[in-house]
């Protein structure tokens, strides 16, 4: 027996679990959508999330890195 039963034709969420919302840029920096998309993603139609999933790549570059911690202090 496969899974193809419960198999659906829509757009998966892009949720990697790592669920934090950048303060600056305010979007989740696991799957890099905003507070908004988040909540209404299981309500959006397959063209909406689509949107959503195309915007995504070029969004990865508002969320800056973390320059201090443990690596900063061992660079010194």
């Amino acid at each position: 027996m496969t899974d193809e039963i419960w198999r659906r034709d829509e757009v998966e969420s892009p949720c990697i679990k790592i669920c934090v919302i950048h303060q600056e840029s305010r979007l989740c920096t696991g799957c890099l959508r905003t507070i908004d998309e988040i909540t209404a993603w299981s309500r959006m139609t397959t063209e909406a999330r689509r949107v959503v999933m195309a915007e995504l790549p070029a969004r990865s570059g508002r969320i800056a890195k973390r320059r201090g911690g443990r690596a900063a202090r061992l660079a010194q």
